[in-house]
């Protein structure tokens, strides 16, 4: 088996590709692109909300909620 890897020009060729598929000719495989960066989102939103008690929440919640009547 060999792999190689081709830019997709036209969306025709994607129909083209998965005909190919179905035969069981060929295999298609989606790579992550190199230059996107997987986030940490646990990281990046830690500690961005104060903790506040139930009271309070639903106090707020009651409030946006009378605004929308």
């Amino acid at each position: 088996m060999k792999t190689i890897t081709i830019d997709i020009i036209s969306e025709k060729a994607i129909k083209l590709l998965q005909d190919l598929e179905s035969l069981h000719l060929i295999r298609m495989r989606t790579e992550k692109n190199p230059n996107q960066e997987e986030v940490n989102w646990v990281s990046k939103y830690k500690g961005i909300m104060s903790k506040q008690s139930v009271s309070d929440i639903d106090a707020q919640l009651s409030n946006l909620r009378s605004e929308w009547e």
